[in-house]
């Protein structure tokens, strides 16, 4: 499915840069006698130039990160009309919309797949598109629900941060679950520009997820989050150690239905099982399973003082 020729980044690697003539260099570079000139000129030293091109493998450009963070808002625009910057929930305005959407994927994935199979990814994705939008609905119905300050779905969908990194999640576990290329990972980095939220997408996500604030949270690529789950800002669900070897293992923590994971906690390791209907308290550290209905916290020595009992009152200035 993706079109060959592996980079050569001869750094660090094997094998080395061959020593070049001149001609050579000019050969590979493409460059004619003016435009030697005009690089030299401009202090490009045309052996550079010549590695920089040899590096591309001989693979057509690829998409740029802004295409893909356009491609999500694009798709956010079709699926919800708050987000649409048209205005028009007419049938035919929709059908237009999902119709531009097809065909920006298509664009997309014609950087990275073989021509032959462009159509039938881009037809299995149309087909998933109403199931991630029921699944959206669950989210944000979820977030309103979890949020005493949210008012409106409406609000929920256009202005909460965790509904955004959740939609780019879904849109883009389905392009990774059909083993497209580099594109779902650029999918899920423009959310998590956007949000400060980081889910690798092939993390698998259960329905009606409730991320609040949001800021700070990491899911891993092998987490496994359940139904009904809560999470808070800063938690992490990451891999007990970094080791390449580890690649394709379960690295990352399951999360059962119904878990609360309060702001700032850590879970870590592919074997750790957080039961359903448990609270993890904030700032907890959690590195084994836990069983099901726990409440797991952290006892901090916190000591509260008035200015009286100093010895000697402070006098801050700034």
């Amino acid at each position: 499915m993706v079109l060959p020729g592996t980079p050569r980044y001869y750094g660090g690697m094997s094998t080395p840069p061959v020593e070049e003539s001149s001609q050579q260099v000019d050969t590979a570079a493409g460059l004619s006698g003016g435009a030697r000139d005009e690089q030299a000129g401009a202090g490009i030293d045309p052996g550079f130039l010549a590695r920089v091109l040899a590096d591309r493998g001989g693979r057509s450009l690829l998409p740029v990160p802004s295409q893909a963070a356009q491609f999500l808002d694009d798709a956010m625009g079709a699926l919800f009309l708050p987000c649409s910057t048209h205005g028009d929930d007419s049938l035919l305005a929709t059908s237009r919309r999902l119709l531009q959407l097809r065909k920006e994927l298509g664009q997309l994935l014609g950087f990275m797949c073989h021509a032959g199979d462009v159509g039938s990814l881009v037809d299995g994705f149309m087909r998933a598109l109403p199931g991630i939008y029921d699944a959206l609905l669950c989210d944000a119905t979820a977030i309103l629900d979890g949020d005493p300050a949210a008012e409106s779905l409406d609000e929920v969908i256009t202005s909460y941060p965790g509904f955004f990194a959740i939609a780019a999640h879904r849109l883009a576990h389905e392009l990774h679950q059909a083993k497209v290329p580099l594109l779902p990972r650029m999918l899920s980095e423009a959310a998590h520009q956007k949000t400060g939220i980081d889910i690798h997408p092939g993390a698998s996500i259960g329905n009606c997820l409730c991320i609040d604030h949001g800021t700070g949270v990491v899911i891993g690529e092998t987490a496994v989050v359940g139904d009904n789950v809560k999470i808070y800002q800063g938690v992490t669900l990451g891999a007990a150690s970094v080791s390449k070897e580890a690649r394709g293992k379960k690295r990352h923590p399951t999360v059962e239905d119904r878990v609360v994971l309060y702001a700032h906690a850590t879970v870590l390791g592919g074997d750790t099982v957080i039961g359903h209907d448990t609270v993890i308290g904030g700032n907890v550290w959690v590195t084994s399973s836990v069983p099901p209905n726990s409440y797991v916290y952290h006892s901090p020595q916190v000591r509260v003082r008035t200015v009286s009992d100093l010895v000697s009152p402070s006098d801050y200035s700034i």
